[in-house]
């Protein structure tokens, strides 16, 4: 009965050190108004200047966004007031933005659904308001912060693809290294623009929806509104286009105000700012920021490495992981086994130390060490966890771990003799059920031969001797 049109305005935190247009200090978490200067403060007089790796972050995520990069992009500034943008305007790129009419792939239930990106354009954000009872407290940290904002167009229709295109893109930008994509946090913000209409009447009348601090609130955000908005045409109604704010607790969303229109913040170019223009050099270094994308290199791991979609989306979900997973494949192990151990001893070993890869002192050079000892028969599979584990502890290489501590199997013929006649002596009860046919009480002989070897004897070569000298 109703179409249902969505639309995206997804705000990132880059990546910088210092604030967009001063050199403050661009830091989650420091003492609230400690990192603030005349210029983020907006004092009469003072001039802005442009962060050079904000441009080339901004213009990174616009090319991965397969967006049409301005070659000479302005700044404007947006008016309005709030008590959290202290000089009463926001300097941002309306008229010139950094990228335009790009397109993103997501993936939802299997398919691909493509999004056409409206715009991406750089702007400051604004300070942070604490309320604590009856009062308001301000925090200026944030204000003059690099935000850069990726606007949709309405080709979104559920709140699950919603959902999936603010994974999806969290995972890019991290992958880009411009954005920790942290929400709780609010490095990644999204604001939601949803209408509906009756089949085939086009765009109805939208509500926008803020205060949305993670992927899932973000679907059940929109289905909510639609819901809404389906009973007020239902009753005879008219939707208003408004602002609304999401209770996460409640699970509803509630009027904030009458949505604004693009001529209510009188835009004009910023006077203070000249235009920016690329050339040859910062585009090779916006160029060098490019990555294989997630999806991508989810797609590319199952169509050729034949891995299930579950480990590929596991493997990309994290930057460092995939290019150490990469790394290691190039030694020539099968991709299945390699992928295994990353979804496997790798994940448990790090999450039980509570780090990322790229923290955690394990390389591909390691991995590949332990990998190929194990499969050569020189380390017992069982020791793998205990290897990985010392190497995030103790940050030494494979060789030196299993040398230290001896665990490195041994083949010696003589010497497996020796622990096998040792057992057999010591366990003659053992060894008369076995001939009088309970089998099962070999797996109690071998556990005994890995114990008197400390776990240095080959398991099948041991049960072989074992076998032989029992005469099965």
């Amino acid at each position: 009965m109703y179409d249902t049109f969505i639309g995206l305005e997804i705000h990132i935190h880059l990546l910088t050190k210092s604030k967009q247009f001063c050199g403050c200090r661009a830091h989650f978490g420091d003492e609230p108004n400690s990192n603030t200067c005349p210029v983020c403060l907006g004092y009469p007089g003072v001039l802005p200047a442009a962060n050079k790796e904000s441009m080339e972050m901004s213009y990174a995520v616009a090319k991965a966004l397969k967006c049409t990069l301005a070659k000479k992009c302005y700044f404007d500034r947006k008016n309005y007031f709030y008590p959290d943008m202290a000089k009463n305007y926001q300097i941002t790129q309306f008229h010139e933005p950094a990228g335009i009419n790009g397109s993103f792939d997501i993936e939802v239930d299997g398919e691909i659904k493509t999004i056409k990106i409206h715009d991406v354009h750089l702007e400051e954000d604004a300070g942070k308001m604490i309320h604590s009872g009856k009062a308001s407290l301000l925090d200026y940290n944030r204000a003059g912060s690099s935000l850069l904002e990726i606007v949709t167009e309405p080709d979104l229709r559920t709140g699950a693809e919603a959902e999936a295109f603010i994974r999806e893109f969290r995972r890019v930008v991290r992958h880009l290294n411009v954005c920790d994509g942290n929400m709780e946090e609010g490095s990644l913000r999204c604001d939601a623009n949803v209408s509906i209409n009756y089949t085939g009447k086009g765009l109805g009348t939208k509500t926008e929806v803020k205060n949305l601090n993670s992927a899932r609130f973000v679907r059940k955000a929109l289905e909510y509104e639609i819901k809404r908005q389906s009973k007020v045409i239902d009753g005879g109604g008219r939707v208003i286009q408004e602002t609304r704010l999401w209770d996460g607790d409640k699970g509803v969303t509630a009027s904030m105000r009458t949505k604004e229109e693009a001529n209510d913040y009188r835009y004009f170019p910023e006077p203070d700012m000249p235009p920016f223009v690329t050339d040859e050099d910062f585009m090779s270094r916006v160029e060098k920021r490019m990555v294989e994308l997630p999806l991508s290199r989810k797609f590319r791991y199952i169509n050729d490495l034949k891995l299930l979609p579950d480990t590929a989306d596991f493997i990309v979900e994290n930057i460092n992981m995939a290019v150490i997973f990469d790394e290691v494949l190039k030694s020539g192990l099968e991709p299945k086994l390699v992928a295994n151990w990353f979804a496997g001893d790798v994940q448990s070993q790090l999450k039980r130390a509570d780090l990322d890869i790229e923290k955690s002192n394990i390389s591909s050079a390691r991995l590949i060490e332990l990998i190929n000892m194990i499969e050569e028969g020189r380390l017992q599979r069982s020791k793998g966890k205990d290897v990985l584990m010392q190497i995030i502890q103790d940050n030494k290489d494979v060789s030196d771990i299993v040398k230290e501590n001896g665990w490195e199997q041994v083949f010696d013929e003589s010497e497996m003799d020796n622990w096998v006649d040792e057992v057999i002596a010591k366990n003659s009860p053992a060894v008369d059920q076995i001939k009088d046919g309970n089998l099962k009480i070999l797996s109690f002989l071998l556990g005994q031969i890995m114990k008197a070897s400390k776990g240095k004897a080959d398991p099948k070569k041991a049960r072989t001797i074992l076998e032989k000298k029992l005469g099965l």
